[in-house]
């Protein structure tokens, strides 16, 4: 009489890339949020001065020749949650094992970080902001440009995930939902950058 051993336990599915994903995001806020409140604390400390009939305060924190262009800003601002919809889908088609889809939704958020560095460019034209101009000039491009060097990697990151969907890496989901979270993030922190710099200035 053979008796049989028992079967080896399941594996539960390895969540490092996940997992990693969400430690980039929460220091990457960290360091959005720091650099929001630098902003504020430069803001809230400009000099003042009286206007020349003496009837207003003027805070000299921002250049009165300096724009903001509000329809790239905007558009910008109504564009992520797209972003983040076609991660969104992709995560979906991934656990249906539907490549076509899959890919189709990487490729689509891919050229979405196209037009959102597009967009952030073309705010950089329009507004010519100094970098020698004061305090304002130095946070403007190192909060915008730190967003703007986030969204690259998301895009970076959404190329990875797009070459290991077409490499039949069916069964490949954390990858993808670690991608989602990451334009999640990105979502959230150009939120709050665009009410800061852009909206309140």
């Amino acid at each position: 009489m053979t008796l049989a051993l028992p079967s080896a336990p399941s594996q539960t599915s390895r969540r490092q890339v996940l997992v990693a994903t969400a430690m980039v995001a929460a220091a990457a806020g960290m360091l959005i949020a720091g650099m929001l409140a630098m902003w504020m604390k430069f803001r809230a400390g400009a000099p003042t001065r009286e206007s020349a009939d003496g009837l207003k305060i003027i805070k000299d924190w921002m250049s009165k020749d300096i724009k903001v262009p509000e329809v790239a800003a905007n558009t910008m601002f109504a564009t992520f949650p797209f972003a983040a919809l076609m991660a969104q889908w992709a995560v979906y088609a991934a656990k249906r094992r539907d490549s076509q889809h899959r890919s189709l939704a990487l490729v689509i958020l891919f050229g979405i970080g196209i037009a959102l560095v597009n967009a952030q460019v073309a705010i950089y034209a329009q507004m010519e902001v100094v970098v020698s101009e004061g305090a304002f000039g130095a946070m403007f491009y190192a909060i915008t440009g730190t967003m703007l060097a986030l969204i690259v990697s998301g895009m970076a990151f959404t190329t990875v995930a797009f070459f290991r969907s077409i490499g039949g890496r069916d069964d490949d989901q954390q990858v993808i939902s670690a991608n989602a979270l990451y334009w999640y993030f990105l979502t959230a922190a150009f939120t709050a950058v665009w009410f800061f710099v852009y909206v309140q200035k």
